[in-house]
């Protein structure tokens, strides 16, 4: 459980970076006078943002599926090893 404390922070770190990455980026679309409307520069912003949501949310159930595996083969482990004494 205390092994995993480090995974549970990575959305909250990612979600912080996400957040400084979108502000930064509005400003400079609107101060660098860009070829694309800032209309549409908003739109892909929020496009990519979704994405990059469900891709979060794959890599969280992967992780899980790894962490579940993980328990399993060591409780296997563990069988084996009364199993042979």
């Amino acid at each position: 459980s205390t092994a995993n404390a480090p995974e549970d922070d990575a959305p909250n770190r990612y979600s912080r970076t996400e957040r400084t990455t979108y502000s930064r980026y509005s400003r400079d679309a609107n101060s660098s006078g860009s070829s694309l409307p800032s209309n549409a520069l908003e739109k892909r912003i929020e496009e990519l943002e979704r994405e990059l949501a469900k891709e979060r949310q794959e890599n969280a159930r992967l992780m899980k599926m790894t962490q579940d595996k993980e328990e399993l083969i060591g409780k296997l482990k563990e069988e084996i090893d009364l199993l042979n004494r």
